[in-house]
């Protein structure tokens, strides 16, 4: 069955952004052009991890000789974007994620696959009428300055999270924390 792709080849905006309250927060990768908006789920561990990879793609293509492409090594203020999520409709949950780097036309790029339940017992694959079985995915092509503004913001909002305990690292609620310091 064919894959219905969500595909973003030079978005209008792409970002991460939260809903909810420091330690009920979702995570949501919402990309738009134009009028088309499509909003995943991620973890936080998926948000932070992905931010350093493509920091880490841009670091690395700033060290090669004689690079052809213009890599910013900061991220260009004029594509700083600190605005809310718009409205979100979650298209899926995202299982797993690759990341890579096309040099033809100087993007990274992203593609997310959802979350996929097997079920060893259920060997129909026949379809619900509302076509809610057909696999998808989010492809998305994102120049390098607006790379570089994406894991900028991604790093902020994890960041924004509720602040570690000092004396074990764990996180710290906002009704309080009882940590269990290991026994030495």
């Amino acid at each position: 069955m064919p894959t219905r792709v969500h595909e973003f080849a030079w978005p209008d905006r792409v970002v991460v952004g939260t809903i909810g309250l420091p330690g009920a927060r979702t995570f949501y990768l919402q990309v738009r052009t134009g009028t088309q908006i499509v909003s995943i789920a991620l973890e936080k561990q998926q948000s932070a991890l992905l931010a350093d990879k493509i920091d880490e793609i841009l670091d690395q293509l700033l060290t090669v000789e004689g690079n052809p492409h213009s890599v910013p090594a900061s991220t260009p203020i004029e594509l700083v974007d600190n605005d809310q999520l718009e409205a979100v409709q979650e298209q899926f949950r995202t299982g797993a994620m690759s990341l890579g780097w096309d040099p033809t036309t100087a993007q990274v790029v992203i593609e997310a696959y959802p979350i996929t339940d097997v079920d060893p017992d259920n060997n129909d694959e026949s379809l619900d009428e509302d076509d809610a079985d057909v696999p998808e995915m989010l492809l998305v092509r994102m120049p390098v300055g607006t790379a570089r503004a994406f894991a900028k913001r991604t790093r902020e909002v994890v960041g924004a999270g509720r602040p570690a305990c000092p004396l074990c690292g764990y996180p710290v609620d906002a009704d309080g924390h009882v940590c269990t310091l290991p026994e030495v």
